[in-house]
């Protein structure tokens, strides 16, 4: 069982939280320079953990030269399989859209240049969407980038730009909540070689979990719901899910592609 995306630093015992409820392998987020060190530490540490490393648009503020100068260091190593996560962020009015914009630029320019997939973090406040079609114009002018869709929203518009551009959708937790009808449908339309689960823990933990600091292990409950959306027996769709997380990662065997 693979979780796609998890941030396994955040965790207090990172150590015990990587084998719950039958997991096999997950990839740590480096969310900015402090836990693309972390992501890169444990990924160094642990055999079934990989790493990316990338500024949050909630973090573009701490954009700098030095910065994407170690993040750029950091994308070299081989335990690290994404850039990321990048993207725009409107919940908050922090005025650091020109920053994130910038920031998401670089990355899929790193992307690019190191062959990696970006992971792509969009997200509006209620009831709108000008992150969602901030990210469709930037990514119109990347088309040869590979891109994951975490956490992937149900927007409609953002989902025909995955879908024309071949992007993966990564789905949490919040899938499973009573209120995600507009993921529920995505993830039942989402083509299977291009879908993902994961977890985002510490955030979104599934039903029967919500409520409580999410794991990676929870990532299971997440998996057996969208089987059930898509008709699917569970242990068949865990086989694709962690095929396709391997395959946009270039993970082979115990290691990365080289």
């Amino acid at each position: 069982m693979f979780d796609s995306h998890t941030h396994l630093d955040y965790l207090d015992d990172p150590a015990s939280a990587r084998h719950e409820l039958g997991l096999t392998a997950l990839v740590c987020i480096g969310a900015n320079l402090e836990h693309a060190r972390n992501a890169v530490a444990l990924a160094e540490q642990f055999p079934d953990v990989w790493a990316t490393v990338g500024l949050h648009p909630t973090d573009a503020g701490q954009d700098s030269p030095e910065a994407r100068t170690e993040i750029e260091r950091l994308a070299g190593h081989p335990r690290v399989v994404g850039i990321g996560e990048s993207g725009l962020d409107d919940y908050w009015d922090d005025g650091l859209r020109p920053q994130q914009l910038a920031a998401f630029e670089w990355q899929l320019d790193l992307a690019r240049r190191s062959g990696k997939a970006l992971v792509i973090h969009t997200r509006d406040k209620a009831d709108q969407d000008s992150a969602h079609r901030g990210v469709m114009d930037v990514l119109a002018a990347w088309p040869d980038v590979p891109v994951i869709l975490h956490c992937f929203s149900g927007h409609a518009g953002l989902l025909r730009c995955g879908l024309e551009r071949g992007a993966y959708f990564g789905f949490a937790g919040n899938t499973t909540y009573k209120t995600a009808q507009p993921i529920q449908a995505a993830a039942r339309e989402v083509p299977l070689a291009r879908l993902l689960v994961e977890t985002d823990a510490p955030f979104l933990a599934p039903v029967p979990k919500r409520g409580r600091p999410n794991r990676p292990g929870y990532v299971r409950h997440t998996l057996e719901f969208v089987a059930g959306l898509r008709g699917m027996d569970a242990a068949d769709l865990e086989r694709v899910t962690d095929e396709n997380a391997r395959r946009v990662y270039g993970i082979a065997g115990n290691g990365p592609r080289s």
